[in-house]
């Protein structure tokens, strides 16, 4: 499967060199569905500007970035309080304007697609096709972004971050449970088919690796995040969520849930549970108490140069970088089940509507990404770009690790906002998973088979 998508791929990207490339590269490509291709080519748009972003943090071109057109025509970068010469802090700006340009872009696809019903819309050209136009508007919209004078604009742009990066962190809750339960009951289903072990050793393997690391990421923090004197507010965070890990371990496997949901196991819920561990890990990296928070005393080591100091990137960024592309491609290869235990994620996955390869393109030799929508939309078009969007938001907010631009450079990286958004999205996890537990029971008139 992977094989096939990443040749569809290719073969999309072909097309934006030009006809003969493309036909060339669709005639060695296998049959799949421009639904899924399309999805994915969005993606690795996504993760390419993504891609482009990180290059903007390497420390070497910290000074060459320092000469960028936001940094020439601004005299600081920050409020009059706080004075801070702009190579400080130029790498994390200038993602903000990258992604500036990629959330532009999907926004306006977004507002383009509203009301599409079928891939015999003239606006189907539009969606699925133009990659190579496309990337170059996502380019301008980059260049013209760097000439945005500083001023107000990292303040405010951090606050459009923070709440897109909240709302996509209940998309990947809405992705994670979904892909906890598929995972769960499939195997569960292997292992009923067949009475191998192995598949029941793989979910006991799975289950116990996951709750390990779970309880030694917990263990960690408690170690790195508090000590016997204060944090109270880390401790009340650390342990609340303990608890509501154990609690809801130990609802899956009630029997009234078991009776309702017999596939439903310790499994999801450790995921789920290992899930909220690096969300708390997360939102304690950004607290800003320097006493609490051992990262601030890294950035901020004796004998640092604090003007370069400032945009550094962590074990926790790239965890979160990692889980982020995860979502994406999950959420751009994954067909939505007729089982599913979240309505939301028919309306975030492809819906299979049926349509299949009539054998013509493989006959005739022609390209080989076929449609599927000419009926129907597989999914809706304007809220997938609304998605990345904040998918984008997101990744912002993680490569410069939720700073806060008016704040001093002692905690450049540290924000209680972004605490709290981390912390509220933990639980939120929680409480989205149990009620896929109790649902059925609270709701028995309801088919949630």
């Amino acid at each position: 499967m992977g094989a096939v998508l990443a040749l569809c791929t290719a073969g999309q990207l072909a097309c934006c060199c030009g006809s003969a490339a493309c036909s060339l590269c669709c005639s060695a490509c296998p049959s799949c569905k421009s639904s899924t291709s399309t999805r994915i080519m969005y993606g690795v748009i996504l993760i390419l500007g993504t891609i482009v972003a990180c290059i903007t943090l390497s420390p070497g071109l910290q000074e060459t970035l320092a000469n960028v057109p936001f940094c020439s025509n601004s005299t600081r970068i920050l409020p009059k309080e706080i004075t801070i010469d702009c190579s400080a802090a130029v790498g994390y700006l200038a993602v903000y304007r990258i992604c500036f340009a990629m959330c532009c872009f999907f926004a306006l696809m977004a507002v383009i697609m509203v009301g599409v019903k079928s891939g015999k819309d003239p606006r189907a050209g539009i969606q699925n096709g133009f990659w190579g136009i496309k990337i170059l508007i996502i380019i301008a919209a980059a260049v013209g972004a760097f000439f945005i004078p500083e001023g107000s604009f990292a303040p405010t742009w951090m606050w459009f971050g923070m709440i897109g990066g909240f709302l996509f962190i209940l998309v990947q809750l809405v992705l994670l449970v979904d892909f906890a339960h598929s995972w769960a009951e499939d195997w569960v289903a292997r292992y009923e088919e067949t009475e191998s072990r192995a598949w029941y050793c793989g979910l006991f393997t799975a289950t116990i690796l996951c709750y390990a690391l779970a309880v030694t990421g917990f263990t960690l923090l408690f170690v790195f995040f508090t000590h016997a004197d204060g944090c109270g507010l880390n401790k009340f965070f650390l342990s609340f969520n303990l608890i509501l890990c154990f609690a809801v371990s130990v609802v899956s496997i009630l029997p009234a849930v078991q009776e309702r949901q017999p596939r439903s196991g310790l499994l999801q819920a450790s995921v789920v549970s290992l899930y909220v561990t690096y969300l708390t890990w997360s939102a304690l990296s950004n607290q800003p108490d320097r006493s609490c928070n051992p990262r601030l005393g890294e950035i901020l080591a004796p004998g640092q140069n604090n003007k370069t100091s400032g945009t550094n990137f962590d074990a926790e960024s790239i965890v979160g970088l990692l889980i982020w592309m995860g979502a994406v491609l999950y959420s751009s290869i994954r067909t939505a089940s007729n089982h599913s235990k979240l309505a939301m994620s028919e309306h975030v996955l492809v819906k299979d509507n049926g349509a299949s390869d009539d054998g013509e393109d493989t006959e005739s030799g022609g390209h080989r990404v076929w449609n599927n929508e000419e009926d129907g939309v597989a999914y809706n078009w304007s809220f997938f770009h609304s998605i990345f969007v904040l998918a984008t938001l997101y990744v912002m907010m993680t490569l410069t690790n939720w700073f806060s631009p008016n704040s001093s450079l002692e905690t450049l990286n540290s924000n209680i906002a972004s605490v709290w958004v981390k912390m509220i999205s933990s639980w939120l996890c929680i409480a989205l998973y149990s009620w896929t537990l109790v649902a059925p029971i609270a709701l028995p008139d309801r088919d949630f088979d």
